[in-house]
């Protein structure tokens, strides 16, 4: 069937048309700025009232167990970020500027772990290094009984896990920085005496910082909001104590003025990043994209290169899906509950992605199309204000969530409904929700922009004064060039939230589980065995997303 011809704006009622088109304008210009109230809601909630509840966060925990958390997370930051900052970019520069057996392979396959979720390769490291397990148990009876090992429920134990979950942002973006550098400053620097390495740290090191600074400031963002994996190591970050404030006690109060302090630490990670990028400006002379000449390693050097990849990747992926695939068929499923608790908790899960991935592509579709409809200063600035939850992290807005929750409850009594929403003591699927839609937006708004960008704004313009209205722009124009960023689009969100876990356990309701909350508590009760199946079934889904990035990653052989 054909598709019926645009109006003719020589046409009587085409004046019309554009009014009416003006009037949608309007309307789009409405919900973009919409869109960026919602997801500003909840962090603004949180810093309203955790501002003035912050003492009361400190009498909840006591002084020294706050200033205690603090510090832990202060070091955890620390060595988390030194240890992604050494690997990742190490790990880039290597691939990127060298020639060894194996580096077309090991570029991309260094970035699988980007699919394994730190509470996972959490509990697998510590079932290898634990007490009883192999590692430990070969140390003994090689030196003895009595014979020291390091302690792996300590901060040291979880940098190591965190390190090797988190890395791969520095080396994604480093390598990118990398591979777009012009080879001319490099190659004066060896024309002028200066070897490989000096040359490499004095002229191509200060050009990848921004892209550093960006990889390092995510890893640290992801550290911050981890209130999972640091508990199997003993620790008490300020996440945690988030939760253990709202879990324990149920006073919101005290848990927003905790998550308060959990946001200021967010917004000096973003300050610091801004601040290491300075005011500097790297203009590349002698053209782009070409990369930097790659030298050939040979020998010990070439074979210390592919064994330094095949250790990182084996012990941040292959090793751990390994060890959960067998422990997965010796359990059977029988340990997390048969398959019918599985196939609940797959559900639960996949119900929340599925409706969260739909939620975002809508709201990210009326944003992109919105700035292009009513373009003007508000909807400038309003749109990227849209996106700004992937930055917060998922305690900070589970607690917002619960902060907007209770405002509604009170509006609802003071207009004479018993109770509220009811929602607040609970918990609720439609919080989760609300809190994934603002984390997750990011996702979907990045993907479908990147696809509209291919569209030029004189096409939309063109359609517009041809006289089609907003609706038919979006459904005639930008849909059919969105499509494929729409797929990503939902790929990425419905593998992230398989993934997460702070904003389900802080807003779930009774009984309602999914894989990630699953796998979490039973590994907390160290069955360990048990959690294999579900841990396994959400990487597996995760690679996914990870193996659509690939071709976007690969390095020129």
């Amino acid at each position: 069937m054909s598709a019926p011809p645009l109006p003719d704006v020589t046409a009587p009622g085409a004046a019309r048309s554009r009014l009416l088109g003006t009037g949608e304008r309007r309307s789009w210009r409405l919900a973009v700025v919409a869109a960026a109230a919602l997801a500003l809601l909840p962090v603004l909630g949180v810093g309203a009232e955790g501002l003035l509840r912050v003492p009361d966060a400190w009498s909840a925990l006591g002084t020294g167990a706050m200033l205690r958390m603090v510090a832990t997370t202060l070091a955890l930051m620390v060595g988390v970020g030194a240890g992604t900052l050494l690997l990742g970019g190490g790990l880039a520069w290597l691939v990127a500027a060298h020639r060894f057996p194996g580096r077309t392979l090991f570029s991309w396959l260094l970035v699988l772990p980007l699919a394994m979720p730190a509470y996972v390769l959490g509990f697998a490291f510590l079932s290898v290094v634990d007490y009883t397990g192999p590692v430990q148990t070969a140390w003994r009876s090689l030196l003895g009984p009595q014979a020291w090992f390091p302690e792996p429920r300590s901060l040291a134990g979880a940098v190591v896990v965190l390190t090797l979950c988190l890395y791969p942002y520095v080396y994604l973006l480093a390598r990118a920085a990398l591979a777009e550098q012009a080879p001319a400053g490099y190659e004066a620097a060896r024309a002028l005496g200066a070897g490989h390495t000096r040359a490499g740290l004095r002229v191509v090191a200060p050009m990848t910082r921004p892209a550093l600074a960006a990889g390092v400031a995510l890893v640290l963002m992801e550290t911050l909001t981890d209130f999972a994996t640091v508990q199997y190591f003993d620790l008490h970050t300020v996440s945690v104590g988030v939760y253990q404030v709202w879990k324990g006690t149920f006073d919101r109060q005290a848990a927003a003025g905790l998550a308060t302090v959990v946001l200021v630490f967010a917004l000096l990670v973003l300050a610091a990043e801004r601040r290491l990028r300075g005011r500097a400006r790297f203009d590349r002379a002698g053209g782009t994209g070409r990369g930097l000449p790659a030298v050939a390693l040979h020998g010990r050097r070439a074979a210390a290169a592919t064994t330094a990849c095949a250790v990182v990747l084996a012990a941040a992926f292959g090793l751990p899906v390994l060890r959960l695939a067998g422990w997965a068929l010796a359990d059977g499923g029988h340990g997390s509950g048969g398959a019918a608790r599985f196939a609940e908790h797959l559900g639960n899960g996949l119900l929340l992605a599925v409706l969260t991935a739909a939620g975002c592509t809508a709201v990210a579709l009326v944003v992109v199309h919105g700035r292009r409809m009513a373009p003007g200063p508000l909807v400038r600035f309003a749109a990227p204000l849209s996106t700004v939850g992937y930055a917060v992290p998922g305690v900070v807005l589970g607690i917002g969530v619960l902060v907007v929750t209770a405002g509604l409850d009170d509006a609802l009594e003071a207009l004479g409904v018993p109770g509220g929403t009811g929602l607040l003591a609970t918990g609720s699927v439609a919080g989760i929700l609300y809190a994934y839609l603002v984390r997750f937006l990011a996702l979907s708004h990045q993907s479908i922009d990147a696809s509209l960008a291919g569209l030029g704004p004189a096409t939309t313009r063109s359609a517009l004064c041809l006289g089609a209205p907003p609706r038919r722009v979006l459904t005639r124009v930008h849909l059919p060039q969105v499509r494929a960023g729409i797929g990503v689009a939902l790929v990425l969100v419905i593998a992230d939230v398989l993934k997460e876990l702070p904003i389900v356990l802080l807003l779930r309701p009774s009984g309602f589980d999914t894989l990630a909350v699953r796998v979490w508590l039973l590994a907390s009760e160290n069955f360990w065995q048990a959690a294999a199946l579900p841990a396994l079934t959400i990487v597996l889904v995760a690679v996914v997303p990870v193996l659509l990035l690939v071709p976007r990653t690969r390095v020129p052989s």
